[in-house]
């Protein structure tokens, strides 16, 4: 596994004050967990940017706040919708020898090489991913399955399927194996429920308006009676 690494300052910057921050190139965050006081932390935009985007929240960062080093990983990262820029990192301390539990994403390999693709149907993946329970350096990137020997429209990869690495585990010991990950449609099939599915939200969009209408027009007729009495 690659070695994310991340040197933090801490900040004092707080509130309002921390979009002065991001506007000199700076991203503020914060580092928590066990029994330590919770530190409020920055670090370059370029840098944290970078390494929040490769490790996600399932690769531990090796983390190095004015010289004194920790191991985390990444609870939540605030990213601005429009300039796709990091403008927050939330960071969880853990320890290299103690299981963790974490979102590993699923990955899909072999896409286009199936039988069922070169028929014609099509693949589409239903989750992306799935919490694991292991040590720090246990932990993989990702899970990777393949779509290969899919073949018809009734087959389907599940969590089943799934090829765990040796000291990794579901992090729910009742986990529904049974979970679908990838299923195969056959494309007139695929529009069909795509329609349908637009037709219901268009009906609940009308029957909200309808309701909406319907309201005022109670509230309308509900006004005069109430002059009356006034």
């Amino acid at each position: 596994m690659q070695e994310i690494s991340l040197k933090l300052t801490e900040r004092t910057a707080v509130g309002k004050k921390a979009a002065k921050l991001r506007k000199e190139g700076m991203v503020p965050s914060v580092v928590y967990g066990g029994k330590s006081k919770a530190i409020a932390t920055q670090s370059p935009s370029i840098e944290t940017t970078k390494g929040a985007r490769s490790a996600g929240k399932h690769t531990p960062v090796h983390l190095t706040i004015d010289g004194k080093k920790k191991l985390a990983i990444i609870k939540n990262i605030d990213v601005d919708p429009v300039k796709h820029a990091v403008r927050h990192v939330e960071f969880h301390t853990i320890k290299q020898n103690e299981a963790i539990v974490t979102e590993v994403p699923i990955v899909l390999i072999g896409m286009g090489e199936s039988a069922a693709e070169k028929t014609g149907l099509v693949i589409l993946q239903a989750i992306e991913k799935v919490e694991v329970k292991a040590k720090p350096a246990d932990l993989p990137e990702a899970l990777e399955i393949s779509v290969v020997d899919l073949t018809t429209d009734e087959d389907k990869l599940t969590v089943a399927d799934l090829q765990l690495p040796d000291d990794v585990a579901f992090a729910d010991a009742e986990q529904d194996m049974d979970l679908v990950i990838a299923n195969v449609y056959e494309p007139s099939a695929l529009q069909a429920a795509n329609e349908a599915a637009a037709g219901e939200a268009e009906s609940e969009a009308e029957v909200e308006v309808e309701n909406g209408e319907q309201a005022e027009a109670e509230e309308g007729e509900a006004k005069p009676e109430a002059e009356e009495k006034v």
